[in-house]
C-alpha cells in the first residue's frame, strides 16, 4: 500500500511540474539545458495552449543579425511539447510522443522579443482519445507560429508527432 501511494505522490509531482510556466521553467534547465541558455522561456500554458518567448540576443544569432533558426525551432517544439506532455501527463497514461518530421517557413527577420503560440490543445485530446480508445499508435500534426513583438509572423513550424502507448 505504501508504494501505491509514493507511486501516487510521485505521478503527482510528475504533472505538477508542467502545471505552470514558472515550473517547466525550472524543468528545462535540467532537461533542455541548450533551450534555456539560448533564453527560451514558457510564459503561459494551459489546457488549450501554450505561449513560448525567446529574446534575439548575441547567443542565439546568426551572421545576418537575426536569430538563429535553430532556436526559433526549439521555442516552436516547445510550445508544441509542452502542451502534449501537460495533456499525457493529465491523463495518468504511460505514452511515448516523437517528433518523425518538420516543417519550417521563415517570413521575415527575427529580431527582437519573438513569441510562439500553439494553441492546439482540442486536437491533441482528439488524438490522446483515439490511441487510448484504440491502442493503436496515432500521429498528429501540431502548428507553432512564430511573431515579433510588432505582432508581424517572423516563421511558422509544423510538427509531425507520434503518439504509442507504451507496454
Amino acid at each position: 500500500m505504501t508504494d501505491k501511494n509514493n507511486t501516487n505522490l510521485a505521478e503527482d509531482k510528475t504533472l505538477n511540474m508542467f502545471s505552470t510556466a514558472k515550473k517547466l521553467n525550472f524543468f528545462l534547465i535540467f532537461n533542455l539545458p541548450s533551450a534555456f541558455l539560448c533564453g527560451v522561456r514558457v510564459k503561459l500554458i494551459d489546457s488549450e495552449k501554450c505561449h513560448i518567448k525567446v529574446r534575439h540576443n548575441w547567443f542565439n544569432k546568426n551572421p545576418f543579425n537575426s536569430m538563429f533558426w535553430a532556436v526559433q525551432g526549439m521555442a516552436a517544439e516547445l510550445s508544441t511539447g509542452a502542451l502534449l506532455l501537460l495533456k499525457i501527463k493529465q491523463l495518468n497514461c504511460n505514452i511515448s510522443m516523437l517528433v518523425i518530421r518538420n516543417e519550417a517557413e521563415f517570413t521575415k527577420k527575427a529580431r527582437g522579443r519573438i513569441s510562439f503560440y500553439c494553441d492546439q490543445g482540442k486536437i491533441i485530446d482528439n488524438a490522446l482519445d483515439r490511441l487510448i480508445q484504440s491502442g493503436t499508435s496515432q500521429t498528429i500534426f501540431l502548428t507553432s507560429k512564430g511573431f515579433d513583438s510588432l505582432g508581424d509572423s517572423v516563421s511558422k513550424f509544423k510538427f509531425q508527432w507520434t503518439l504509442k502507448m507504451k507496454s
